[in-house]
């Protein structure tokens, strides 16, 4: 059965060959172009950045039975890059390099627009406008948080307004925490760490009151949405305290979190899946691979324990590609025919 990949990254070659305007001064004063990733310092989670190319999609595609991969840009994507305006001119070049390459195809590839730093409101807003007007982005891809702030800080209302106004797919990408201390040598960020900032973020979303003021944003929670399906009855909880929100009960906070999408990558357990499909609504399970970050054998095992677990046939169809079809019909006509 054909799939629809919503966890699927990309690495423009930009990021690798120094095409994006980066220059280095040497001690002689010349000047040489450096790759855009490590003019940021690298990924700032430490994990290596993977080696990404056509040919290892294509085959990684063949392997899983994975029929569209829509791209995302990210650890650590263009936010790495600290100045405003070089993160804004490289999310452009990222985002052109995926619209080109989802022309050369486009039922076999999507793409998530990439932003630069979400504090820059208006370079953000104007990158929304160009991804979805002129280059047909099936989607923006959004990191955990920016600096300081979680997503549902004050100062990105006017971001979600544009995206609620466009009923914009939003894909929610973990990044380090902001207090990147390792507990040890072996516990990197996006092992440990990036589950729980996943979960920090959306429980920002739900206590912002975002889901209801936004309504029409379909939002997915990569991961299984981290921890979330596990702790909502715990966050839930505050109704109960002196930190509630007026207004908002514990049965609230829960629909809430319901009102979230959850892609599977990396979540292929019979625990997680387990308590995804009792948590999720029908129709909110998404595949997702994280290919290349993931080692293809992390992948194929993952994919391996979905297709065993028992489920029902039109629970494994909703969650292999009906789902992603309601989010992006345009491939609806490439999967008519899939059983």
């Amino acid at each position: 059965m054909s799939r629809i990949d919503v966890h699927h990254h990309i690495y423009p070659p930009q990021m690798y060959e120094g095409k994006y305007p980066q220059l280095r001064q040497h001690t002689d004063h010349s000047l040489t172009a450096i790759p855009a990733l490590e003019a940021g310092g690298g990924d700032p989670s430490g994990w290596k950045t993977p080696e990404w190319t056509q040919q290892l999609d294509d085959a990684l595609t063949s392997k899983t039975n994975i029929g569209t991969a829509i791209f995302s840009v990210t650890s650590p994507g263009a936010p790495v890059l600290e100045d405003g305006k070089k993160a804004a001119a490289a999310a452009r070049q990222f985002n052109e390099y995926c619209a080109k390459l989802r022309d050369t195809n486009p039922s076999k590839y999507g793409f998530f627009t990439n932003l630069g730093n979400l504090v820059d409101v208006e370079p953000c807003l104007e990158e929304i406008r160009y991804s979805f007007d002129t280059l047909q982005a099936d989607g923006v891809v959004l990191f955990t948080r920016y600096g300081r702030h979680y997503l549902g800080a004050e100062c990105f209302k006017p971001i979600w307004a544009e995206l609620n106004r466009r009923k914009a797919v939003v894909f929610i990408h973990p990044t380090h925490p902001y207090d990147d201390t390792k507990v040890n040598k072996h516990s990197p960020s996006p092992i440990f760490d990036f589950p729980h900032e996943t979960t920090r973020t959306a429980a920002d979303l739900i206590m912002a009151n975002n889901l209801r003021e936004f309504p029409d944003c379909k939002i997915i929670l990569s991961h299984g949405g981290g921890t979330l399906p596990y702790l909502i009855h715990r966050i839930g909880i505050v109704a109960d305290t002196p930190f509630k929100i007026p207004g908002k009960s514990y049965e609230d906070i829960i629909e809430d979190g319901k009102r979230f999408y959850f892609d599977l990558a990396l979540s292929g357990s019979d625990v997680m899946l387990s308590a995804l499909l009792e948590f999720a609504k029908p129709g909110h399970l998404l595949f997702g691979s994280d290919f290349p970050n993931a080692p293809d054998a992390t992948i194929e095992r993952g994919v391996g324990v979905i297709d065993r677990y028992e489920m029902s046939p039109e629970t494994r169809k909703m969650i292999h590609h009906e789902a992603a079809l309601a989010l992006f019909p345009r491939l609806k006509d490439a999967y008519k025919n899939v059983k």
